[in-house]
């Protein structure tokens, strides 16, 4: 054995590290919680190995007081923005949204009034509010349940997800986050 064969040890170091690597960049590129069956398809790791992985990935961004975090909920995982930094992350986000200002406006009034129904929601703003409706409810942000003639319009755990809010904290000052421009 020569001096320039590696040990198992150190073979068994360099593929955790490409295997931490390779998850952190499927956390990154996905920017949304991922259980642990889409983990294992997009790394083909096994997942004992996987729960290992993002402690230790977990454990890289709190050492290395990371302005990013491993958020896990309900048996799944996302690489997030600390919550201190939100406002820099709107203010960046306020330039080039993926929703009009008439869908953010939109978006907003069913945040604030949920559950509404459909038909109040199109007297307020108008047929266009169709079109958001359709965008909201294919991306997942906003339920639509039959109630008589009309729907009632709620929001999905995507919509809190994928605005980082809880719950219960849809005060004006967190709907900024939808329309960051008020």
């Amino acid at each position: 054995m020569d001096s320039t064969s590696k040990t198992l040890g150190e073979i068994d170091e360099a593929r955790e590290k490409d295997d931490l690597r390779k998850l952190e960049a499927v956390f990154f590129v996905s920017g949304r919680f991922l259980n642990m069956q889409e983990l294992i398809s997009f790394t083909d790791l096994n997942p004992i190995i996987l729960q290992e992985l993002i402690e230790k990935l977990s454990e890289k961004y709190d050492k290395q007081d990371s302005a990013l975090e491993i958020v896990e909920k309900a048996g799944m995982w996302k690489m997030d923005v600390r919550p201190q930094y939100y406002n820099i992350i709107n203010k960046l986000a306020g330039g080039r949204s993926e929703f009009t200002k008439a869908e953010q406006e939109t978006l907003g009034i069913i945040a604030f009034k949920q559950p509404m129904k459909q038909s109040i929601l199109i007297k307020i703003r108008g047929n266009k509010a169709y079109d958001h409706i359709k965008k909201f409810v294919d991306t997942n942000l906003v339920k639509k349940k039959k109630i008589g003639h009309t729907y009632e319009l709620s929001l999905s755990e995507e919509f809190y997800d994928y605005f980082t809010l809880q719950g219960e904290d849809l005060s004006q000052e967190s709907l900024k986050i939808i329309n960051p421009e008020e």
